[in-house]
């Protein structure tokens, strides 16, 4: 398949043959943290939002379309400090085989744990207003997500939030009410004005909740425990989403293609 070039090559996995696809986004969130309750996660490995933007049905409102590749939200696994020691203790797991299990994952130094924020709902359900993206104002960026938690104890399907339940962040690029401000970022342009540039955007919320852990360890036996470590439910949560987008047209993404 060709693919784009130049400085549209960012745009791989926009689907500019999709109906009613007009536009392309790309945006790497470089830095920042999610705040679920007591437990903060820094953002130090980038994570991306791409795919395809649909022709608007109101003015400055776009949704989204999948990227080819199935990632519109890349799954990009972000280290929670303090690892498993900061989320279970071992001597509070009624269940033996489990018990002897924490311990020696302890034993043998499996003590990481990742958080990776995944799309929680369709591709269509992320939608981006630029016009309060630039004037600060309302919400600039509605990401419905959940965040699995990575451990061997764990198993594969351990998540805060789920598709049925979602961790819904409706991201600013203003001021929150007495949380973090954020940042529309400075416009410019390459490709000939062709491709339109925000850097140093800062995305920010502290308005969304966040259920019960599910799914985590054999028959969800640590759901729990890790609710109480956390606070979980809780509606104490915060998200700043610091980095950059590129938008552009689909029509000179498919011409640049080589």
């Amino acid at each position: 398949m060709a693919t784009p070039t130049g400085g549209y090559a960012v745009f791989a996995q926009c689907p500019v043959k999709t109906a009613k696809v007009n536009g392309c986004i790309y945006s790497p969130t470089t830095s920042g943290y999610i705040k679920i309750a007591k437990t903060e996660v820094p953002i130090v490995n980038k994570q991306i939002l791409q795919g395809g933007l649909l022709r608007p049905e109101e003015e400055f409102v776009k949704h989204m379309a999948p990227a080819l590749n199935g990632e519109t939200l890349t799954k990009t696994a972000q280290k929670v400090p303090g690892g498993l020691a900061g989320l279970v203790e071992c001597d509070k797991i009624k269940e033996f085989l489990l018990r002897i299990s924490c311990e020696l994952l302890f034993e043998n130094g499996l003590t990481g744990v990742n958080a990776v924020t995944e799309l929680a709902a369709p591709a269509s359900s992320v939608v981006l207003n630029t016009a309060y993206e630039q004037l600060g104002v309302g919400t600039a960026l509605t990401l419905p997500v959940k965040v699995k938690l990575e451990n061997p104890l764990f198993g594969s399907e351990c998540y805060i939030g789920s598709n049925k339940e979602p961790i819904t962040l409706n991201l600013t690029t203003g001021a929150t009410s007495g949380g973090p401000t954020g940042k529309p970022g400075t416009q410019s342009t390459k490709e000939g004005g062709g491709i339109l540039v925000i850097s140093g955007i800062s995305l920010v919320s502290n308005t969304f909740t966040a259920p019960k852990a599910t799914g985590c360890g054999l028959l969800g036996v640590l759901d729990g425990l890790i609710d109480e470590k956390l606070g979980l439910p809780s509606s104490k949560n915060t998200a700043v989403l610091n980095g950059s987008v590129e938008i552009a047209n689909s029509e000179l993404v498919e011409e640049s293609e080589g």
